[in-house]
């Protein structure tokens, strides 16, 4: 016959703690409710709560955002060859709270970036813009910063929008801002090989040509904050059909790319006024600011054009990128 075991001792503390940290921590009880189901003090359930804890009941354990990012900079690192700068956001924060942040971000690292006698070339779009409003200011002389790519349509000169966003950098920097006013997508890439031969036009692209540093951001047209390129009237039916025939995933200052990184043969880009991108590669320092899951197709593109040297986004979308890879 079989001898039963003797019932391991209890103590009635450990079992008053253990159904107060199960009341707190697993039912999200306040004290003063615990305190009344189990007919006692709320000091008394406060003890009960160090005690569980002391006792190894209860294990909390932290989990540091910023060391999830770190790794999460490591593998891009390894992976992408590019400096990443993760931002830590919740996942529950909506699309535009999660580029503000990492906008506020990207302003103060790229101040981090400029120095006097700089040229600062700079990406029209929803990201740019929002990166402009979170500059730090920093005194320098000498320093010059240039619009990347048109932005006038049939719509509008656009003179207005991008303006803006170059004057927010000039006023951050001290610096003087040269504006590229052509179109956006030009009707005819002979319309466009003539403005080039323009002196005036020229005179711009040579400057683009001196950067030493610049910012961008990548369009998308299934991002949750909508890519101001396309639906700011720049691009009509026939250019939409034209980019899901070439399989563009997305842009880099109006100049769109496939998933694989080439683009020297999508067909839009012989209307656009953006930068070549293998003059762009040359230059010592490209930031880009992206954030959203939905950008993720459009990141992975960007990454495999080898324009970015230095990228800023969000944890969520860092994670999604790692894990794709």
């Amino acid at each position: 016959m079989a001898t039963p075991r003797p019932r391991p001792h209890v103590d009635e503390k450990d079992l008053d703690a253990l159904k107060a940290a199960q009341l707190y921590y697993l039912q999200d009880l306040t004290m003063d409710a615990i305190a009344a189901e189990l007919r006692t003090s709320r000091s008394s359930v406060s003890r009960l709560l160090s005690h569980a804890r002391a006792t190894g009941l209860v294990e909390i354990t932290v989990r540091s955002p910023l060391e999830q990012g770190a790794q999460l900079e490591r593998e891009i690192l390894e992976r992408f060859h590019v400096t990443a700068h993760v931002v830590p956001v919740p996942d529950h924060t909506s699309d535009v709270d999660r580029l503000e942040r990492v906008a506020m971000t990207a302003g103060r690292l790229i101040t981090g970036f400029v120095d006097s006698n700089m040229t600062i070339g700079v990406g029209w779009g929803a990201t740019s813009s929002a990166v402009s409003r979170h500059l730090v200011p920093k005194e320098t002389h000498n320093s010059l910063v240039v619009q990347l790519n048109g932005a006038a349509n049939t719509f509008t000169d656009g003179i207005d929008y991008a303006s803006e966003i170059l004057q927010r950098f000039g006023s951050a920097y001290a610096a003087q801002t040269q504006q590229f006013p052509v179109p956006a997508f030009f009707d005819d890439p002979r319309t466009k090989e003539a403005l080039w031969r323009e002196r005036s036009t020229k005179r711009a692209l040579a400057v683009q040509g001196t950067m030493d540093l610049a910012v961008f951001g990548l369009g998308s047209p299934f991002a949750g904050v909508p890519s101001h390129v396309y639906i700011g009237g720049y691009l009509d039916r026939a250019d939409f059909k034209s980019l899901s025939a070439d399989h563009v995933v997305g842009d880099i200052a109006t100049v769109f790319y496939r998933s694989d990184g080439s683009w020297r043969d999508v067909a839009l880009n012989a209307r656009t006024s953006g930068p070549d991108l293998d003059r762009l590669r040359r230059v010592a320092r490209r930031v880009c600011v992206v954030s959203g899951s939905q950008k993720l197709a459009s990141l992975r593109g960007g990454l495999a054009t080898g324009i970015i040297t230095d990228l800023v986004l969000d944890a969520g979308l860092a994670r999604l990128l790692v894990e794709a890879d």
